[in-house]
């Protein structure tokens, strides 16, 4: 019978790869602790008030909708496309003030806030005709 010491190292052994195996693991969550609406402001080619709602959608999908207020004119616009990898969130929509142009983001989210970037390009691909940051907190 092996003797208590081999078998206390064998535990310790155990947990410590355990331990350094899960802690480089990525996070999974669900996007549904970032439903809700989130209000801040954008900056780049200009400023002004941005508001982003989450929602889950009938289908399980998460789904949501942007407020924007600019120099041109405020706006709003439901995302054509969400998906969440861990706090990462990407999503686009069709820009209301340019038919011809979409409005990509991505952000991460840490607790109730969340800070990212935005990118206007031609719909269907192209180069980046104005980009910025944006930053929001849960309401």
């Amino acid at each position: 019978m092996p003797n208590r010491t081999f078998i206390w190292m064998l535990v310790i052994v155990f947990l410590r790869c355990l331990s350094s195996t899960s802690a480089g693991a990525p996070q999974s969550t669900s996007s549904v602790e970032y439903t809700g609406t989130w209000s801040g402001t954008w900056d780049g080619s200009g400023s002004g008030n941005f508001e982003l709602t989450l929602e889950k959608a009938k289908d399980g999908r998460t789904a949501g909708k942007v407020a924007v207020t600019t120099e041109q004119g405020n706006y709003t616009a439901d995302l054509k496309s969400v998906s969440f990898a861990a706090n990462k969130m990407t999503a686009s929509y069709d820009f209301p003030l340019d038919p011809s142009a979409e409005v990509a983001l991505a952000a991460t989210f840490e607790a109730a806030k969340a800070a990212g970037t935005w990118s206007l390009r031609p719909k269907g691909g192209g180069a980046e005709v104005a980009g910025g940051s944006f930053t929001v907190s849960k309401k």
